[in-house]
Parts: C-alpha cells; structure tokens; sequence
C-alpha cells in the first residue's frame, strides 16, 4: 500500500513514535535497529562496532547510512498495508523513491537538548561532538523537508498528538491513492 518515513533529528523522538505506532497495531519499525549502519565515508566499509562515545573528529570521517537492500525488502513486505519507517541518515537519498510519505519531526533548540540529555533508549547526543552535530541539523531540518514537501510535525508537542499526526497524515495519504 505504503512506505512512510518519519525521520528528523537525533531526539526529535522519531524511536518513540515508531514504539507508539506499534503499540496501536501499525507496522512500525525503528530504522536504528537493523536499516541502518555506521561506514566508513572513506572507504564504504561498515563499522561493526563503533566507540561509544564517539572521539573528537570521528562523525567527520564516519556516517549513519541507511541499508537500501533492507528498505527495499520493507516495501515488499508493504504491499497490503500502510508501514512506518522511523529513522535519519545522511544517505536518505539513495532511498527516498522508495517512499510515498515523508513526515519530519521538528522541535526547538531547548527541548532538543534536554530530550538527549535525558534519553534512556540511546546515548547519542550526550558526548559533545554528538550534541553539536545535533544543534547544526536541527534548524535545517525544517527547511529542507519543506523544500521536498515532506508532511512537517511539531514534535514539541506531547507524542499522543505527534502520533495522531503521524497516523492521520498517514491516512491521508492511503485514501488520497487508494
């Protein structure tokens, strides 16, 4: 039926809306748990196990890419249903045909921070080089979704309605093609 991807910054709370999505029954899935990986920009090749924090300079050299092989196995599996796909890599764009939906989440500097400094599912965001890469997408992430007329989502907002949003954009979608 239909691939959605509802992606956004490090904290914008893309896992928690893939978590709550599954909760209600949808077919949801966080892109951090098997979509996607650390490479190598030099090289292609994947890290298999990453430092944790990263070291100063590291994300320069190494990127959280999206596996297209996996998304592409996801859109098989969607053929009957609406999907969700929560998640961000720099590489979206080597999968972004392969959506019918883009929904981006979008929050303010404050509560980005205080969202990776007090999250429990990953500890990204924590380590300084990780927050500053965090605050340096944040406000751009807006403006390039809108350019790509993405479906944009205060993400501030208590997620009960960050996931209504979700859902009804969603079912928008599904009944504007179905």
């Amino acid at each position: 039926m239909s691939l959605v991807w509802v992606t956004g910054t490090s904290g914008t709370g893309k896992s928690t809306v893939s978590e709550k999505l599954r909760a209600l029954g949808y077919a949801a899935f966080d892109a951090d748990e098997g979509f996607s990986c650390w490479i190598d920009r030099a090289t292609g090749e994947v890290v298999t196990d990453p430092p944790c924090p990263v070291p100063e300079g590291w994300l320069d050299r190494y990127g959280w890419a999206i596996i297209r092989e996996r998304v592409e196995a996801l859109v098989e599996d969607s053929r009957c249903r609406v999907a969700f796909l929560c998640g961000s890599a720099e590489n979206e764009a080597d999968v972004r045909d392969l959506f019918d939906l883009i929904i981006c989440l979008v929050i303010d500097e404050d509560t980005l921070r205080y969202r990776l400094a007090t999250r429990t599912t990953n500890t990204f965001g924590r380590h300084p080089e990780e927050l500053a890469a965090a605050l340096k997408w944040n406000p751009r992430m807006r403006a390039i979704y809108e350019r790509r007329g993405a479906t944009i989502t205060d993400a501030s907002k208590p997620v009960a309605e960050v996931v209504e949003h979700v859902i009804d954009a969603a079912q928008y979608l599904a009944a504007s093609t179905g």
